[in-house]
Order: structure tokens, then sequence, then C-alpha cells
């Protein structure tokens, strides 16, 4: 079966994104949930459609992000974390911290948009996470973690 994305979905595609998926899967969970459309003639027609008329927007957006890469490119990081006797942080630093740093630093970028490589981070030394600005577009960024 082969359906219209109406928004982002994880491991499955991106908006306007024509998928193939299995029958059950897209009649009792993706179309149900508003999450899909099916992909029928008259539906691919408007899609196309559709997409011609985005095209000037997403290449606005699409050099936007270019431009938030350039200068993210060369940033490192600095989160402060408490550490314990032994090195080890309480808790684990999460994507909210980074979100928060690069808040602070004058970057608007959700918490969604991040992914850290190590999958918990408690203690402290240097990191590396992945940034989805675009669907075209995805940044690696150096952060550290250090003791407050």
């Amino acid at each position: 079966m082969e359906v219209i994305l109406k928004q982002d979905l994880k491991n499955l595609g991106y908006k306007d994104d024509v998928v193939k998926v299995r029958n059950g899967y897209g009649r009792n969970f993706l179309i149900p949930q508003g999450i899909a459309i099916q992909a029928t003639e008259s539906s691919k027609k408007m899609l196309t459609e559709t997409i011609k008329q985005r095209a000037f927007k997403e290449q606005k957006i699409k050099a936007e992000a270019q431009k938030m890469a350039d200068s993210l490119q060369n940033l490192t990081l600095t989160i402060g974390a408490k550490v314990g006797d032994t090195g080890k942080i309480f808790g684990s630093v999460n994507t909210l911290q980074i979100a928060e740093a690069l808040k602070a630093k004058g970057f608007n970028i959700d918490r969604k948009q991040i992914q850290i490589e190590e999958e918990h981070i408690k203690s402290t030394g240097s990191y590396e996470a992945t940034i989805n600005l675009h669907k075209e577009l995805k940044i690696k960024l150096n952060f550290e973690v250090v003791a407050e």
C-alpha cells in the first residue's frame, strides 16, 4: 500500500513523501491517526501541485538552515553538570541541556532535532551530537561536559 505522509515520521519519511507500507500499518494506524492519506491518482496529482507551489518557500528555508549550519560548524558547546567525587555526573546530559546551551548562544533549535551519539552521557568529556536542521542538511556538533 502506498501512502502520502502528512507529517515527518522518524524511520519512515518526511512530509509529502510517497512511501510504501504494509496494508495493516497504513489502514489501521497511519490513516486513522491523520499521519498519512492513501496515495490514489488524484491525491498524487494534488501532491505534485502543492510541491511545485512550495518549492520557493522550501528553497528559502533551506538557505536559512545552511546559514545556521555555517555558523554552528565551528562551535563547541560547554555544558556544566554536577559531578560527584568519582567523576560521574548526577543524572545524565541529554538533548534538553544541549538545546538550552544553544539557545543561550542565540540558536533556536528544538531538542527533537538533536540526536546524541552516546546513549547516556554520565561522565565528563568531549562528545558529538547530530543536529537535523533540514531534511537534507544534518551537521555534527561537538560539545564538552565539564564539572560545575
